[in-house]
């Protein structure tokens, strides 16, 4: 099999063997689901906090806690005693208050993004470069002058999708 970015050789220029390049690229995206999850956790539980909580109420941060976790984080219920949200700062001090989805919206943005150049093909000087300058026009030259939706319906002419993320994470 011929060196290609795709299949690296070995310090000697002979290509790897198929079933070690498949495990390393499987290795890649070992543990992304988890991953996920403890993200789509941490921003559920902000979002509970900050839209739904009531202090003094008939539940208190703690109970609100275990109840996300049981959806997002089954696997790893909190420990009773836990007090995470004690030092969870970028909800609470760190100017994330209720916008700690930002981190994976963020990604799922920037992979739907990318996902147009593969779309198009990234051998695809021509399309390439088309997408190039319609990204510069619409995400970079636009920026904060229009709704984010709007700048990334001008460029990618639809609503983002994660799929794209989910893709390059191994999970879709």
């Amino acid at each position: 099999m011929a060196h290609s970015p795709t299949h690296p050789t070995t310090q000697t220029g002979e290509s790897l063997p198929d079933e070690l390049f498949e495990k390393l690229n499987k290795q890649r995206t070992f543990g992304t689901g988890m991953i996920t999850m403890r993200q789509l956790y941490f921003g559920q539980l902000d979002m509970e906090l900050h839209a739904r909580y009531t202090p003094g109420g008939e539940e208190n941060i703690f109970s609100i806690q275990k109840k996300v976790a049981a959806e997002y984080m089954p696997h790893l219920p909190p420990i009773e005693g836990d007090r995470f949200l004690c030092a969870f700062n970028h909800i609470f001090g760190g100017g994330y208050a209720a916008g700690y989805y930002s981190y994976k919206w963020a990604e799922v943005l920037s992979a739907d993004a990318f996902g147009a150049f593969e779309d198009a093909g990234l051998d695809n000087d021509a399309e390439v470069t088309r997408l190039g300058r319609l990204f510069r026009s619409t995400v970079l030259g636009e920026g904060g002058a229009a709704p984010p939706s709007e700048v990334f319906r001008a460029f990618r002419g639809r609503d983002p999708s994660p799929d794209a993320l989910l893709r390059h994470n191994g999970l879709l």
